[in-house]
């Protein structure tokens, strides 16, 4: 979402590397690059493997070593970055602006010249594991992963961002460098700028710095669409305080049309506001979670509606039994139309302020162009969710009204 769509353009440079432009007179810039590849990619033997290369992808190119990488945007007041997703791996900087060129150069030795120097990868083995580990020691997001686990079963969205302990043995230079090879190409990658610079300037720097990027083999249809799974109600006992549990379903993609509206109605269940409909009835009324959150999420050929929430062990089926309540309303129809258009209006109020953080607004434009190949005007996003009607919203509740499952971690 972007407030700004006139000084956005998408152009397409040699073998198929697509740039993302939006011209802004600013301070601060934002170079990137957003890969369509991510640990729904790993290697069945390998999970984990797509964030350990995005890990280990400052530890040395053909032209510098780790130390010279780390500096390389530090030494002007710039950061350099990168995260993996399911689906996505970015790679990035944000700097003083007149540091382009530095950050173009660099960003694309990573991509195209990373050697992945064994010496550095056994350090970044233990970094990973202590990751992993300490990862496990927060319920409150282990529980995402094991809800994913069950409900992506049998599938490579099963398994943990992170990967496990005893895949990291595998990690080698060579497996690294088949990786970058096969997933970090041209035609995977969409590259991004926001800053002063015209558009022109820009695509001839990165043209020239980014042609030793693999052109990539044509793409097929590598992500096959998921069968629905089964309801489940799953625990696992890790002696916690609190219980921790995620309730949830899968919901179309983010191809469909419909996905305005479980974006509004994972809002009105548990958006930030503290008016959400399951902050009142968990928290405000009974008392019963410190926090409760609704989100939905979408990727090429499924999403997920998840709610969160922290409870006394005892009051975990009780919880459940309120959100299946407050969902068996809404697809009972009984939100009022007063309701659903201040509920429209606080949700893209949200959206509003969400795009004035321009990190945020520069990596949504970037997976914009990479998965729609165009970015919604501002407009067309309030209209879309406008749009949504009470039935929209009562047909998506009764959806999802009988197939929550759930995991808890006690």
């Amino acid at each position: 979402m972007t407030n700004h769509l006139p000084q956005i353009e998408i152009i397409t440079l040699p073998y198929g590397l697509k740039l993302v432009h939006r011209h802004e007179q600013t301070e601060v810039e934002y170079f990137g690059a957003t890969i369509n590849a991510g640990s729904r990619d790993d290697p069945k033997d390998l999970p984990g493997l797509a964030h350990f290369v995005e890990h280990v992808i400052f530890k040395g190119t053909t032209h510098r070593r780790s130390w010279h990488i780390i500096n390389r945007m530090e030494s002007c007041g710039g950061e350099l970055n990168a995260f993996t997703t399911k689906e996505t791996t970015t790679v990035y900087s944000v700097f003083p602006t007149g540091n382009f060129d530095r950050a173009a150069e660099l960003i694309a030795d990573l991509m195209c010249n990373s050697i992945f120097p064994e010496s550095e990868l056994e350090k970044e083995r233990d970094i990973v594991a202590d990751e992993i580990n300490q990862y496990l020691d927060f319920p409150a997001e282990a529980v995402y992963d094991d809800f994913e686990d069950h409900i992506f079963e049998y599938s490579e969205l099963g398994h943990n961002i992170l990967g496990d302990i005893s895949s990291l043995k595998k990690f080698d230079s060579s497996v690294c460098g088949t990786y970058l090879l096969d997933n970090f190409t041209a035609n995977r990658t969409v590259l991004f700028y926001a800053g002063p610079l015209g558009i022109d300037k820009v695509a001839r720097k990165v043209s020239r710095y980014f042609t030793g990027l693999p052109e990539g083999l044509p793409l097929k249809r590598q992500r096959p669409h998921e069968l629905d799974c089964s309801h489940f109600k799953a625990s696992t006992g890790n002696h916690n305080h609190q219980a921790h549990t995620v309730a949830g379903a899968r919901i179309p993609d983010m191809y469909s049309p419909e996905r305005w509206t479980w974006s509004l109605l994972a809002n009105i269940l548990g958006g930030p506001g503290m008016n959400s409909l399951l902050n009142v009835e968990l928290r405000e009324r009974r008392g019963l979670v410190y926090s409760v959150e609704a989100s939905s999420s979408f990727l090429t050929d499924t999403g997920l509606l998840t709610i969160y929430f922290g409870c006394d062990h005892d009051d975990v089926d009780r919880c459940l039994r309120l959100i299946r309540n407050t969902v068996g309303r809404i697809s009972r129809g009984k939100l009022t139309d007063r309701f659903i258009e201040a509920a429209k209006k606080q949700y893209i109020g949200q959206l509003t302020l969400a795009s004035d953080i321009r990190e945020n607004s520069v990596m949504s434009m970037a997976r914009a162009a990479l998965y729609y190949g165009s970015i919604l005007p501002r407009k067309e996003i309030v209209d879309r969710i406008m749009a949504v009607s009470g039935n929209d919203l009562r047909e998506a509740a009764d959806n999802i009204y009988g197939r929550l499952s759930c995991y808890s971690i006690y």
